[in-house]
């Protein structure tokens, strides 16, 4: 069984995106969510070609509903990816759902270290795109350190984050041909509208 894709329920595009509709979620997250969507399918399908067993249908769900509860959650204090997990949950998708709850924060020791798991590429991919752009990882936490590093245990919490964000891009790119730098390239892309 070593290596082989199981069986789970996945929304189809069409239906992420019919979610997305469904729940609010305004037209500057869902552009967010289309890129960090290509960037996750970019490395998936490269980390697929270099030999790990990935389920490509859930890292496109996972990324595409990651702000699933972006939307609902602004102005309030509830937690967005626990928001998004549950209504994922809700609708009967619990493995996209646990792509979504740790789309901000990886669990400690979630996994095989040596592994690579679908919310791991969409957690990678999520702090390479800021707003609509994709960016290094250094750029991405600058901005996060001025939008919410008001005090030093926001400070602390976003330095441990971006050093667990280090730590994953290491091991994201070990088995590919092409660096982070390439990321930016996506940039370059003509997109549909």
């Amino acid at each position: 069984m070593t290596g082989e894709i199981r069986a789970i329920s996945i929304p189809s595009r069409p239906d992420c995106l019919a979610l997305m509709a469904a729940h609010g979620m305004l037209t500057h997250i869902r552009e967010h969510s289309l890129l960090v969507t290509e960037v996750a399918l970019r490395l998936g399908t490269s980390l697929v070609e270099a030999g790990l067993p990935l389920h490509l249908d859930l890292i496109e769900a996972g990324a595409l509903l990651h702000d699933l509860g972006k939307t609902p959650c602004l102005g309030t204090s509830e937690n967005h990816a626990a928001w998004g997990a549950a209504a994922l949950d809700t609708a009967g998708y619990p493995e996209v759902a646990q792509v979504v709850r740790e789309h901000v924060i990886l669990p400690p020791n979630a996994g095989n270290p040596n592994s690579i798991r679908e919310a791991e590429v969409v957690n990678y991919a999520d702090k390479r795109v800021l707003h609509t752009r994709v960016v290094t990882l250094a750029a991405r936490f600058a901005d996060l350190k001025e939008r919410y590093g008001k005090n030093g245990d926001s400070q602390r919490r976003l330095h441990v984050l971006a050093m667990k964000a280090q730590e994953l891009e290491a091991k994201l790119f070990t088995p590919l041909s092409f660096n982070p730098h390439d990321l930016l390239q996506l940039n370059n892309t003509r997109r549909e509208p």
